[in-house]
């Protein structure tokens, strides 16, 4: 069974509504989504149980749910199998048609299953779509966005301190390369002086030297 949900480009669509499963085929909505949106929805499963005459949530309802882009040779884009609620997320890549498709399983033992019209038969599906912009996402997942958001602070401060040590260093090696130079000329220009008072210390000796042999000899 085809149904057509309506899809307002101009703002944020949050969509919510139930229908019935009889178990023997998909239940699909077609959705013509501009490049980029964003889709996230919630579901919950819900089979009819005689004890309580009504629709009962249990741990054996299992739901498929398929995203496909009808554009693209029936590409799909999710493909998950979750509990009796849970939740789907998928951004339109390219602008078109997408298929969303819901197809359950349960394992309470009833193996017939009513047509859809019968009251006490097949499954309840709710289903609430949040299409297009953001902010009526960040409504309902605000404490994992701030978290998120925290774990990204943390990261840019982790970065900063990294730039900062980064820094430091190499101000640090800057400063040592200039002590070690000036260290380094100050050890030559020592050197040269000690070479020229050396020369000159053993010139005068010479000088000294010679001119006591010569006394010698006169005398």
């Amino acid at each position: 069974m085809r149904a057509i949900l309506p899809l307002l480009l101009l703002s944020t669509v949050a969509q919510a509504l139930y229908f019935y499963i009889d178990g023997t085929q998909p239940k699909c909505f077609f959705e013509d989504l501009p490049k980029g949106t964003l889709v996230v929805g919630h579901y919950e499963a819900q089979e009819w149980d005689d004890n309580v005459r009504g629709w009962a949530k249990h741990d054996g309802i299992s739901i498929y749910i398929s995203v496909d882009e009808l554009f693209d040779n029936d590409h799909r884009v999710v493909s998950q199998r979750g509990s009796a609620s849970g939740k789907f997320t998928f951004s339109a890549a390219e602008a078109g048609e997408h298929r969303i498709c819901f197809t359950p399983s349960s394992s309470s033992g009833r193996q017939n299953w009513l047509s859809v019209l019968s009251p006490n038969g097949g499954i309840k599906l709710q289903l609430d779509l949040a299409i297009g912009e953001t902010s009526e996402i960040e409504s309902s997942d605000k404490t994992k966005l701030e978290d998120l958001v925290t774990r990204v602070r943390d990261l840019n401060s982790r970065l900063q301190d990294i730039r900062r040590e980064q820094v430091f260093q190499r101000e640090r090696e800057a400063e040592f390369r200039d002590q070690s130079e000036t260290t380094n000329s100050r050890v030559v220009r020592w050197m040269v002086i000690q070479l020229i008072v050396l020369g000159a210390t053993c010139a005068w000796q010479l000088s000294h030297l010679r001119s006591f042999f010569i006394k010698q000899k006169l005398t």
